[in-house]
């Protein structure tokens, strides 16, 4: 067993990488994703956080999130991830939980801008890269069209990336 722990910073900003039980495809159901979207809200309204930037695949999603004084971002996504799971019939295991979720997540704080442009296309390039889509501004489960209304991306970014994207993994 590793003694990893996770860093809790004050006001820090973290992406994160969240995937379904074995890779389930559990956001091909648009009612999973409309059930995400309220969970988010649920959990931001007990612990406030502000959501930066999401994408939501089949079996995966990667969201950076902006933290206040209250570091606590496991108890976050433990809030969410119950919450998301209440509703979903699927019989519970031997330990009573419901084989929704990867029981861990990955995440990494955000260091400085460069590292904030990174993990924001890496993000917004994800559903290209995995197939899903041509370009980032055909996948409608992203907050792309965000980034584009507020001038930080054209709309057909994402068409002819540099390598450098397709080498990342963050996952």
């Amino acid at each position: 067993m590793s003694n990893y722990q996770r860093l809790y910073i004050p006001n820090a900003t973290y992406f994160f990488t969240v995937v379904a039980y074995n890779r389930q495809t559990l956001f091909s159901n648009k009612d999973n994703i409309t059930r995400l979207k309220s969970s988010i809200k649920y959990t931001q309204k007990r612990r406030p956080f502000s959501l930066t930037a999401i994408v939501v695949l089949p079996d995966h999603l990667h969201c950076i999130w902006a933290m206040n004084k209250d570091t606590n971002f496991s108890i976050r996504w433990q809030m969410l991830k119950t919450n998301f799971s209440r509703g979903i019939s699927i019989p519970s295991n031997n330990r009573g939980s419901k084989p929704i979720w990867q029981p861990r997540f990955w995440e990494h704080m955000i260091r400085d801008e460069t590292d904030m442009h990174n993990h924001l296309d890496y993000i917004h390039y994800n559903p290209v890269k995995h197939g899903l889509a041509k370009s980032p501004a055909e996948w409608p489960h992203s907050s792309f069209s965000r980034f584009v209304e507020r001038g930080y991306y054209s709309s057909d970014w994402g068409r002819n990336v540099s390598t450098w994207i397709h080498e990342i993994d963050l996952e």
